[in-house]
């Protein structure tokens, strides 16, 4: 491993949606000196099918993301080079290189494992490195190996699409280290910076080796608290007070108006059809912005949340529009009945809970047909 290349960021995931949402905005905030540094990415599923996906992922001519969609009316086409990537190990057979990259490198952690990475594996008790261990596993033998050596501080910004991400993760680290010392679960505790972020942007399609499509609208949202900073300033990243508000936003605009569609959809009994292609109906882009504008807006106006729930309400319907996203209904529809009872019945919950008591027959009557299933 060349000790020269120094990346302070260390990634854990190779997925498209990393490729161009956090590694695109450091390699563009880098360009203005404004990032942390480079980044090393990890493969922590020891995959070897996907060797030439990490070799072209920090190759020197850097790997396309092609930015296409709908801003501000107006249609955009554009591709990028990213560079941001320095360095790609595999946690199957570079372990002892992610050991020393972790311990003399790094001040940020990110990762994207998706679920199958969190759940909890047979081997995530040893203290010694087993492949089959979940990545919190192996995130605590890399933190206990840092604090032997050094024990300074780092802070770890995981990027799953889990609600308050960052304290989900530091739980199930200290869960793991309930046998270790007392100064080690306190430095974890105390001295780790564990942040909570969201993140949104549609990445439609990977770009073979390495690289994507995705949608103009971007977002990384990062909740404050003492001593952290973002390992790079770039307009798509946002230091928020609470993300309570932007979560509230995406769950109950966004991904509501998904679902809402999906219904509509699946009442027409109509063709296999992307997002962009359903809008094209005007009696059905007609139907959605009445349940959003009708129904949904009020809890939001309740909630103190008007001017932001207006504003978000015009930019998710601009990226529903997207001509150039193959975001297909019949995906959205997967786990239609949870997807119901988390963003419309929850939607009707919270907006009483915030003092909405207007009529909303479009929403209940979903509600009260999945509960006839």
């Amino acid at each position: 491993m060349p000790v020269t290349i120094q990346t302070p960021v260390i990634q854990f995931g190779t997925s498209r949606f990393l490729q161009a949402h956090a590694d695109l905005f450091i390699d563009e905030a880098i360009a203005q000196g404004h990032a942390a540094g480079a980044i090393t990415v990890v493969q922590s599923s020891g995959d070897a099918t996907r060797r030439a996906r990490l070799e072209a992922l920090s190759a020197d001519a850097g790997y396309p993301v092609r930015i296409r969609g709908l801003e501000n009316g107006e249609k955009v086409d554009h591709a990028l080079r990213v560079h941001s990537i320095k360095r790609t190990l595999s946690t199957s057979v570079d372990w002892a290189a992610i050991v020393t990259v972790f311990v003399e490198q790094v001040t940020y952690v990110l990762s994207n494992t998706g679920d199958a990475g969190y759940a909890p594996q047979p081997a995530d008790k040893g203290r010694s490195f087993d492949q089959s261990m979940s990545y919190p596993a192996k995130l605590l033998l890399l933190l206990r190996a840092r604090f032997e050596a050094n024990a300074n501080p780092l802070t770890i910004m995981p990027l799953e699409l889990i609600q308050r991400n960052g304290q989900v993760l530091k739980a199930r680290v200290l869960e793991l280290a309930a046998n270790d010392d007392q100064a080690f679960r306190q430095w974890l505790g105390e001295t780790v910076c564990w942040a909570d972020s969201l993140v949104d942007r549609i990445v439609s399609e990977p770009i073979e080796p390495a690289g994507a499509v995705a949608e103009p609208y971007a977002l990384w949202a990062i909740e404050r608290q003492a001593g952290l900073t973002a390992p790079c300033e770039h307009p798509c990243v946002q230091m928020v007070d609470d993300l309570e508000e932007i979560e509230s936003l995406k769950l109950f605009i966004l991904n509501l108006g998904h679902t809402f569609l999906v219904s509509l959809w699946q009442k027409q009994v109509a063709p296999a059809l992307t997002v962009s292609a359903f809008l094209d109906d005007p009696s059905v882009k007609s139907e959605l912005l009445d349940v959003l504008e009708r129904e949904v807006l009020p809890g939001f106006i309740a909630a103190g949340l008007g001017d932001q729930a207006r504003r978000y309400i015009t930019t998710t319907i601009e990226r529903f529009q997207n001509p150039f996203l193959q975001h297909q209904l019949a995906d959205i529809a997967q786990n239609h009945q949870q997807k119901i009872e988390r963003r419309v019945a929850g939607f009707i919950v919270w907006a009483r809970k915030n003092g909405d008591h207007s009529s909303k027959p479009q929403l209940e009557a979903i509600t009260a047909e999945t509960q006839k299933g």
